[in-house]
């Protein structure tokens, strides 16, 4: 079995995910070399945005929070502080000439099972999410969906075992309204044929209180979600908030790419990349991809893929401001992004 979960842009996390790439993405429309790194917080009222940054260009960043705070669906007041410095001149040494930002390990997996190259159970888990947020903005009947929700979907051996929806709501809706609306337009939509799964709408009974109002959020805690859904390993770096030259983020890219390519051009029905690096410097001290049987494809990986983080930056195009998109919904596997083109590598 396999299950994977998704979170709508509304979550506390995702909320702040969006916050850091709205900022990188500002700075990279005013300076493309722009050294980004920035964390945000958020909790009752209250988000805190930190971190160091590098650049020509100059922002109002509490300008920025407030209109993607309300942009993504809520009103409510909130005080926001910044601290934001200068990035440190030893970690820039080992950066301009073209090291990596970081040490670290990152993955990229692709599978045939589906026509996005993701595991089936992501692939559901985002479209629940994606329609959710849909419903909510654009069908007056579902004005009554707020902005906080997630989904998780468990696949038997491709079979629909259990879906699970949470929907924050007005506090005047009945939930057995809540579960016929979302049963007839989110999961039939989405799944067609429920006969035999489980499925779990609103499972504690309430959610009327999301947001910061409820919980508190914080850049790069929904790593699974923002890629494989816990199926494969993760090397613990989070993306949002973080220029090309982390390779955190880049790399990681970078390794999808590969395996997405390595699996769209028939080398394999399932690829595993890894990739680590140490800080400063440009070449990977580790780079394997694996196919789903054990097979070796090293050296069709290091013949056809360039990982140094320049050249992963200039294949890529990763000094456009792109990524805000990119922290709601996961990552991977939208044919929008640079890192999901397949290539001809034969």
């Amino acid at each position: 079995m396999k299950t994977a979960e998704s979170v709508t842009e509304g979550h506390p996390d995702k909320v702040c995910d969006q916050v850091s790439d709205a900022i990188l993405d500002e700075y990279l429309k005013r300076d493309p070399a722009s050294r980004v790194a920035v964390e945000t917080f958020g909790s009752h009222g209250m988000l805190v945005v930190g971190g160091e940054v590098t650049s020509g260009g100059e922002l109002d960043v509490e300008g920025i929070v407030r209109n993607l705070y309300r942009e993504i669906g809520y009103d409510e007041s909130l005080d926001v502080f910044v601290n934001i410095e200068r990035q440190s001149p030893d970690i820039a040494m080992g950066v301009d000439p073209g090291g990596a930002g970081d040490q670290g390990i990152m993955y990229g997996y692709a599978t045939a099972e589906t026509e996005a190259f993701m595991p089936q159970a992501v692939v559901y888990a985002h479209e629940l999410t994606r329609r959710l947020a849909d419903l909510r903005r654009h069908d007056t009947a579902f004005s009554w969906l707020g902005p906080d929700g997630k989904a998780q979907v468990t696949m038997d051996r491709g079979r629909l075992k259990t879906v699970v929806v949470s929907a924050q709501h007005a506090p005047d809706i009945e939930l057995d309204q809540i579960r016929m609306m979302l049963l007839e337009s989110l999961l039939q939509p989405v799944f067609g044929d429920l006969d035999g799964a489980e499925t779990l709408i609103n499972p504690t009974g309430r959610f009327v209180i999301g947001g910061f109002a409820s919980d508190t959020g914080l850049t790069g805690r929904k790593l699974m979600v923002d890629t494989y859904g816990g199926l494969i390993p993760h090397g613990g770096g989070a993306f949002s908030g973080k220029d090309a030259t982390k390779v955190d983020r880049s790399a990681a890219y970078m390794a999808r790419f590969a395996a997405k390519n390595l699996v769209a051009n028939g080398y394999a029905k399932k690829c595993l990349v890894s990739v680590a690096y140490a800080i400063g410097r440009a070449e990977p001290v580790m780079m394997t991809a694996r196919t789903e049987d054990g097979r070796d494809l090293s050296p069709l990986l290091k013949k056809y893929f360039d990982f140094r983080p320049k050249s992963i930056i200039e294949r890529l195009g990763l000094r456009r401001p792109i990524f805000r998109e990119t922290a709601a919904y996961g990552h991977f596997g939208r044919e929008n992004f640079p890192w999901e083109q397949v290539v001809k590598m034969r």
